[in-house]
């Protein structure tokens, strides 16, 4: 962990080794898998992963898309989320960041651990402007993420989208 730091200047540091991290690497889980690390361990998330968009594999929504659990650090988590539904769900429909100030205020959150107290979500798109994938990130601290994390993280889903083979 980068102690004594401020966040942005915590952020400053961390941008540049997970270019490096990810630099010359074409496998998409050996990137995903570092920047998730990378994330946890150096800015003390309680909770970092992704969800890939994918078709889904239920008869009950045939033929539609789902977000599907990818590489993550942190507790257990919820394997699949339907479209539109809690914040990463919501995050895929709106095409944009979530910062959710408390987890308990936001209408439809899916809770995977109780320990989530706050969240933001950033959707990662690919070449045709499509969300491809969400970042994922959970505190245990109310109002945990603001606009420093929202800057610097939307910079690290454009390092994603950037250099994992998308769409998968």
């Amino acid at each position: 962990m980068l102690s004594g730091l401020t966040k942005k200047e915590k952020y400053e540091s961390l941008i540049p080794q997970i270019k490096a991290l990810v630099e010359g690497e074409s496998d998409a889980i050996a990137n995903l898998s570092n920047i998730i690390a990378a994330l946890k361990f150096s800015m003390d998330y309680f909770w970092v992963g992704i969800y890939f968009v994918k078709q889904t594999l239920s008869p009950i929504v045939n033929g539609k898309k789902e977000l599907v659990l990818g590489p993550f650090q942190g507790p257990v988590a919820c394997t699949r989320i339907a479209y539109s539904k809690g914040v990463c769900g919501k995050s895929w429909e709106l095409k944009q960041t979530i910062i959710v100030a408390d987890v308990e205020q936001f209408p439809g959150h899916i809770a995977c651990s109780t320990l989530t107290k706050s969240e933001i979500v950033l959707p990662v798109f690919n070449k045709t402007s499509e969300v491809v994938l969400v970042l994922d990130l959970d505190s245990e601290h109310l109002a945990g993420f603001d606009e420093t994390d929202k800057i610097y993280l939307e910079k690290v889903a454009k390092i994603i989208g950037d250099c994992v083979n998308l769409p998968m």
